[in-house]
């Protein structure tokens, strides 16, 4: 009989034990991919790619002519485990290199073809729809899984600083019965000889855990069927939604966001330093974010850039930049909230404005002039909520399980969704969506 009793040592070293522990002169073993190997004369250079960065390791006389041999036949993508002595070598990634003694082969690509995709490279030289289509490959270059890594790092600051506020993370059906918003926008599908669809918004359920928790959060995906095909849409993203009750003001939201994004652009700083280096990114500062009224922000941007206001319901992309450009220009700031959208424009969930019930104590945030939150208070009170779904055609016995949380009491409350491929999109300063969606889907694309 045998037990396991947990994680046993092995006897290769990583990246980062090289870095923490000082082994310069120690012979070690190391694994990774081959990223790419430099045939020099007399000598090779053999550069393996792990989950650490990069290894260059150098084959010459003294490693013996077999191990020569063997590096200059290697294809990329190989997984090796090489042995050597590690030296320190200023030019070299990470400051230190590996003088190979020995080199063993794990597993290696089929045929003899080279890769379809320069992944070697500082940047992939390939259109999106090729990077797409050969996804994965292209996310082994460097600053293709860079982006993600950072993406990490969004989600991470997010779960760390709610926890820190004491949120419950939660996890809600993606398979509904109905449709959150309201509207047409989702997909359909059988279920056991029942409709039912994919779900376009956690909403409901995170009213519902609020009054259970309070304070709720969740990282998952969001679906949602509109035939659009921008660079700014998908049709399958991943939202950080939260929600929180016992507010006095729908402006707490906005502070839990900014707090938020204080703590996460901190985190990246602090702990990405690589990535942002590989990336070029310079990070915004989000301590201090302007608020205006909806239609104030379209006032102050129509008269500043000449535009007319076309549709006084909603904001356009265009305006959206605009209105991003004036706050950069006038306040030095690359974040502005948008405050009291119109009712007509926002779910029937949405709290109207006491002061003029024509706008909603709403708000969404931009970010670099585009759109990248949406959050707001919600109505408590269940004869508020019924009137309102009466007002706008619709039966409220069609949503009798929403209804209940109301029906047996609910705090205050509100809360926000944030689209993390756009924020990512934004943070990068890409022009599509899809550069930071690991595997975008929308109307043309289902695979890989």
């Amino acid at each position: 009989m045998e037990f396991v009793t947990g994680q046993k040592k092995k006897n290769t070293v990583e990246i980062a034990d090289i870095l923490r522990e000082g082994m310069h002169g120690n012979a070690v073993k190391l694994r990774g991919a081959v990223h790419t190997v430099r045939d020099m004369r007399g000598f090779s250079f053999l550069v393996l790619r792990n989950y650490g960065g990069l290894v260059q390791c150098v084959a010459d006389g003294d490693s013996g002519g077999a191990v020569v041999l063997a590096v200059r036949s290697m294809k990329e993508g190989t997984a090796v485990e090489a042995s050597g002595v590690v030296r320190a070598e200023s030019r070299a990634p990470n400051g230190f290199e590996l003088h190979l003694t020995g080199v063993d082969i794990l597993s290696e690509p089929e045929g003899d073809a080279p890769l379809p995709l320069p992944i070697a490279k500082r940047k992939l030289n390939a259109s999106l729809e090729t990077k797409l289509s050969l996804r994965p490959l292209s996310l082994r270059n460097l600053r293709e899984r860079a982006v993600f890594k950072l993406q990490e790092g969004i989600v991470r600051g997010f779960r760390d600083f709610l926890f820190s506020e004491h949120f419950t993370e939660v996890r809600t059906p993606k398979i509904v019965a109905g449709n959150a918003e309201g509207g047409a926008n989702v997909f359909q599908l059988e279920y056991f000889r029942k409709r039912a669809f994919l779900a376009q918004s956690p909403q409901f359920y995170k009213q519902t855990l609020v009054g259970v928790y309070d304070r709720v959060f969740e990282v998952g995906p969001v679906l949602c069927a509109e035939k659009h095909n921008t660079a700014r849409h998908l049709n399958e993203y991943t939202g950080l939604d939260l929600e929180m009750g016992y507010i006095d003001s729908f402006t707490e939201i906005m502070e839990t966001e900014t707090a938020m994004l204080s703590y996460t652009i901190g985190l990246l700083f602090k702990e990405y330093a690589r990535e942002l280096a590989i990336l070029g990114i310079e990070l915004p500062s989000a301590g201090k974010i302007p608020s205006v009224r909806f239609d104030e922000a379209k006032r102050l941007a129509a008269e500043k850039y000449s535009r007319r206001i076309r549709d006084p319901y909603d904001l356009e992309p265009e305006e959206e930049a605009l209105i991003g450009r004036y706050f950069k220009e006038e306040y030095g700031s690359d974040f502005v909230f948008v405050t009291h959208y119109p009712s007509r424009k926002r779910p029937f969930y949405a709290m109207d404005d006491p002061a003029d019930e024509k706008f909603t104590l709403s708000f969404d945030l931009l970010f670099r002039g585009m759109e990248i939150t949406t959050g707001g208070q919600r109505i408590h009170d269940y004869g508020m909520l019924k009137n309102k779904m009466k007002e706008r055609g619709m039966e409220p016995d069609d949503f009798a399980g929403y209804l209940m949380i109301f029906q047996y009491g609910m705090p205050p409350h509100g809360g926000l969704g944030i689209g993390l491929e756009r924020l990512t999109m934004q943070l990068l300063g890409e022009g599509n969506v899809r550069e930071t969606a690991m595997f975008p889907r929308d109307v043309n694309r289902l695979t890989p």
